[in-house]
């Protein structure tokens, strides 16, 4: 019985309610910190200069683009960018100019501007690479012979194999 009558019982105290408030909106505010730099640090910045300019040509683009018909395919066989762009017949199209940038959608580090050239078979390559597993895109813009714009955004999934 002497030991239980030595033992002191733990009292909450203001100083501990302070101490874990604190440290709670530390932490809270610490992760936010490090998220807005994450954020800011991996934006790729402006997709249009003028979002309200863009806006009133988007639906004559838009059917422009789909007039042409056009089914777009990409695929990555080892280190080539394989782009297939055929016509509403399913025969290979030939385009005046092709740009493309090639990246991973959550940042900037690993984008490259392929250079497309027509194959054999009427499909374009593209050399890339090396690249790593996961989420790639193709943000493509293609001038037609007619001189149409068409663009698209292809995502692109690379696994282990």
């Amino acid at each position: 019985m002497a030991n239980s009558q030595n033992k002191k019982e733990f009292e909450l105290t203001g100083k501990h309610v302070l101490a874990i408030v604190v440290s709670a909106f530390a932490v809270i505010i610490g992760v936010n910190v490090f998220m807005a730099y994450s954020a800011i640090g991996t934006f790729p910045g402006l997709e249009t200069k003028n979002s309200y300019v863009a806006s009133q040509q988007f639906d004559a683009q838009k059917a422009a683009q789909e007039a042409l018909g056009w089914d777009v395919t990409a695929e990555v066989d080892g280190e080539m960018l394989v782009l297939n762009i055929k016509d509403k017949a399913g025969a290979p199209v030939t385009v005046k100019s092709i740009y493309g940038l090639f990246g991973r959608a959550t940042h900037v580090n690993e984008d490259q501007e392929p250079s497309f050239a027509q194959g054999s078979n009427g499909v374009y390559l593209a050399q890339v690479g090396p690249l790593g597993e996961g989420n790639w895109n193709l943000r493509l813009n293609v001038v037609a012979e007619d001189g149409t714009n068409f663009q698209r955004r292809i995502p692109i999934f690379i696994s282990s194999k």
